[in-house]
């Protein structure tokens, strides 16, 4: 069983804290959690993540990670979920675990009448050559912590700042950009935790 937080707007700072303290302090029969939430304006740095993808100062602030993957944008209107997933637990790799997390995005996207699709060696979904969700996570023991993000209905200019996820000139996108109607995060928050739980317990 999977249980569901929803956290409202959050700093990034501390949200990530609280991640590293909750997978820290998990034993064996610590129940997983999926947490939906929403950024404040920030920028976020991977493990990895290199100076030259931010192209220009900013006065949003720019944060030094320990998930994987480059620099990326988070803001309100963005659909964050944070996967804290005992993945040796339940017999998987940090490879399904990612295709996991894909594939229930992609057929979320679906319902909308959305087609996306995945890129080799490029981890995220993608509409046509734009990205509308970026993922990276980080394992601890066996366990998973940081997540996804997908723009549903944002202000997508920050992302002229940087080379997102580490890619010049890539395109970004969102739900609303796509749809007709107004997307409701409301809803979409619950399709995709319902979509996560699903092909989890399924492994």
């Amino acid at each position: 069983m999977i249980k569901i937080k929803e956290k409202g707007l959050q700093d990034y700072y501390s949200t990530w804290q609280e991640m590293v303290s909750f997978t820290e302090n998990r034993n064996n029969h610590t129940e997983d959690e999926l947490w939906t939430l929403e950024h404040r304006s920030v920028f976020t740095q991977g493990l990895c993540g290199k100076p030259e993808h931010l192209l220009r100062e900013t006065e949003i602030e720019v944060i030094k990670s320990d998930r994987g993957g480059q620099i990326t944008y988070h803001g309100p209107g963005q659909l964050i979920v944070y996967c804290l997933i005992d993945i040796k637990r339940i017999g998987i790799g940090v490879k399904q675990m990612v295709s996991i997390i894909e594939k229930s995005i992609i057929d979320l996207l679906s319902d909308y009448s959305i087609s996306s699709h995945k890129i080799p060696g490029a981890p995220g979904v993608y509409v046509d050559d734009s990205k509308i969700a970026a993922l990276g996570l980080k394992v601890k023991r066996g366990k998973t912590y940081h997540g996804l993000s997908l723009n549903v209905d944002m202000n997508l200019s920050p992302y002229s700042l940087i080379n997102p996820c580490g890619y010049k000139d890539l395109k970004i996108t969102q739900i609303s950009n796509l749809t007709d109607n107004k997307p409701d995060l409301d809803k979409i928050k619950k399709q995709l935790t319902n979509n996560l739980t699903k092909y989890v317990s399924r492994s």
